[in-house]
């Protein structure tokens, strides 16, 4: 018996491993880089074809109205309805960093073989649930779509929250930057799953949520120096600032928007020019001063 239980234990860490991809891990078994490697790959060529295509074409099938991405935006005006060039270029430039994540996994150095598997399970996921949102959405399956963005945002969320501390080739693409989408196409497909033209109460309730993306940015950049989420966030708020100026001059959105995207702008750039070169952020340096002048009188000599 005392011979077996070394091996139960052993089995029991490895089914435990197996039944949840999400487990925090320090290695990975070369089988296991393996079948990242694939499903990394495989969800990631899914999640930026089906966009693409469905950034120009319309789907064939379905009960509902069928429309492109964008025929989607503009057909349903809201007051988180997104400039298409502004956020196309954002998806861009996610997926290029994206590919540049997916090749870490393919790297010489263990630790960032390591560090990009440690994210991937919820990176495939996230692949996944894009394709069934893009999927949805294109079909007029707003409430749906508007789920698959809840249980996207718990998955990212969670993967923030436990893999924050990765460098920031691995975080951007994998984390921060999906995030930020999500966080603010919970808005936008939200106010279109409950459109009604002309409803004024929708435009207050806009005027309201939209400050949402300032405090959920400034949480990331105060609490976590996070300047990617900051500066995601701000493109994507110049987004909505862009439609909401071209879809109504006189109205506050546009004006709401712009202000959102220069707070978290300038709040981006305080965080992360310390950052690359090795300095504290402003209010890091007031803090230890703080902490140090508290701590004098307890170093001081009897």
């Amino acid at each position: 018996m005392l011979l077996l239980r070394p091996k139960f234990v052993i089995l029991k860490c490895l089914l435990r491993h197996l039944v949840n991809p999400f487990a925090k891990r320090d290695s990975h078994a070369p089988s296991s880089v393996i079948t990242y490697k694939i499903l990394t790959l495989v969800t990631w060529l899914l999640s930026v074809v089906t966009t693409v295509y469905y950034t120009y074409n319309s789907p064939d099938d379905g009960a509902y109205a069928k429309r492109t991405i964008w025929h989607q935006n503009y057909h349903y005006y809201s007051g988180f309805t997104q400039n298409y060039l502004i956020t196309s270029l954002y998806w861009l430039v996610l997926f290029i960093l994206q590919l540049g994540y997916i090749a870490h996994l393919f790297s010489r150095n263990v630790e960032t073989v390591n560090a990009a598997c440690s994210v991937g399970s919820h990176f495939i996921l996230n692949n996944l649930l894009h394709f069934a949102f893009v999927m949805l959405f294109v079909r007029s399956h707003f409430i749906w779509a508007e789920i698959i963005l809840i249980i996207n945002f718990f998955n990212l969320t969670s993967l923030y929250f436990r893999h924050n501390t990765y460098p920031r080739f691995i975080h951007l693409p994998a984390v921060s930057g999906p995030l930020a989408w999500t966080f603010v196409a919970l808005y936008w497909n939200g106010a279109i799953a409950v459109y009604h033209p002309g409803n004024l109460v929708a435009r207050i309730f806009a005027n309201v949520f939209i400050w949402s993306i300032l405090v959920y940015g400034m949480f990331f950049i105060l609490a976590y120096k996070d300047y990617t989420m900051g500066f995601c966030l701000s493109v994507l708020s110049a987004s909505l600032g862009v439609a909401q100026f071209f879809r109504q001059v006189i109205a506050f959105q546009w004006i709401f928007s712009f202000t959102i995207m220069s707070v978290l702008f300038v709040f981006t750039v305080l965080v992360a020019l310390p950052a690359w070169t090795g300095r504290d952020v402003p209010w890091s340096r007031q803090q230890s001063a703080a902490a140090d002048t508290e701590r004098a009188p307890l170093l001081a000599d009897p």
